[in-house]
């Protein structure tokens, strides 16, 4: 099978995503002089937390994190790109590493998934291109005394977000997945990018879009409600639309009754392991998030399923034992649920 065969994939059976590579990353206790290995030993701010810099500097590490969550049953792998744009490399001042650490992440990947799928030609493996919300807002002001102030402009945030896409693209991913939206506009920028760089290069490349419910307000930080952040981007030609980070399983499934009866498209959900505790730490175990999940699974809301912050292949592996006796939610409106 190839890729252009996801669509196929998805009416059939439910699709498993992967679940968190930070909290993978933290297992490994990684130091200062790991994130800066011998390439960026004399960078001149700290590197500690760069995460996608670990694809260039710990690449066996990523690589392994990624077959991990392949042997626990992912069908798709996201890539370790999160803060992949000039726009949040800034803080390191890796703006000129962009192109390359997106590049990387995805070859690494494409290797890794290509590897699962010929050995299992049956069960094709796919890599979706991370595109995160980066760390400026575009329609909201950080200054509390001037509400009228941006951070950045649509057209900054669209550029930046252009060159991640084109590296990744480069790299090999199958999808390209933008992720966390916590500010429609700055999902709008990436999707605008992309489009652009589809009808440049003439190629279709499946899109999943996810937004982030920030509290049990049941709105995104830049105020819509779930139902305003799907009208907002259904003009776009997408693969599917979901919930990611930010609550549990749990918590996201009204937010999830809201796009399932709402939406053509597939729908994609990958919560946290539940909320953090005192420590910021996730203590909700595989059982105990799979037994939550199970209510997107009897009610046929989604289409595609993972995990975000504090989920590790033992959880992915759960999740896809159990999914694996459900029928995917099917994407007509004329659903009842």
């Amino acid at each position: 099978m190839k890729k252009d065969d996801l669509q196929h994939i998805l009416k059939h059976r439910i699709l498993i995503l992967d679940g968190a590579m930070g909290t993978m990353l933290q297992q490994y206790n990684f130091t200062e002089d790991d994130f800066r290995g011998e390439r960026f030993k004399d960078w001149p701010v700290p590197l500690q937390g760069n995460n996608d810099l670990l694809s260039l500097t710990q690449p066996k590490a990523i690589k392994e994190i990624h077959r991990k969550y392949l042997e626990a049953g992912a069908d798709i792998i996201e890539t370790n790109t999160f803060s992949g744009t000039t726009i949040a490399m800034a803080d390191y001042q890796m703006e000129d590493l962009v192109y390359e650490l997106n590049y990387q992440s995805a070859k690494i990947a494409k290797e890794v998934a290509d590897e699962f799928t010929a050995n299992e030609p049956k069960k094709p493996r796919f890599v979706a291109g991370s595109i995160g919300p980066t760390n400026k807002t575009a329609s909201m002001s950080p200054d509390v005394n001037d509400p009228g102030y941006r951070a950045i402009s649509f057209e900054a945030l669209k550029v930046a977000y252009k060159q991640q896409v084109e590296a990744l693209l480069d790299g090999g991913v199958d999808i390209l997945l933008v992720e966390t939206v916590f500010d429609t506009l700055n999902a709008k920028a990436a999707l605008f990018a992309i489009e652009e760089v589809k009808e440049e290069r003439n190629v279709a490349v499946p899109v999943m879009v996810s937004g982030t419910i920030t509290d049990a307000s049941g709105r995104t930080l830049s105020g819509q409600t779930a139902e305003a952040f799907l009208i907002s981007i259904s003009h776009v030609p997408l693969l599917s639309v979901g919930l990611n980070c930010a609550l549990g399983a749990s918590q996201l499934t009204p937010y999830l009754h809201v796009l399932a009866r709402k939406s053509n498209f597939a729908i994609s959900a990958h919560p946290n392991a539940g909320l953090p505790n005192a420590f910021g730490e996730y203590d909700q175990t595989p059982d105990q998030m799979t037994s939550q999940i199970k209510e997107y699974l009897d009610k046929k809301l989604i289409n595609i399923v993972g995990g975000c912050c504090g989920t590790t292949p033992e959880h992915i592996r759960a999740i896809a034992d159990m999914v694996k006796d459900y029928k995917p939610r099917t994407t007509s409106k004329e659903v009842i649920i």
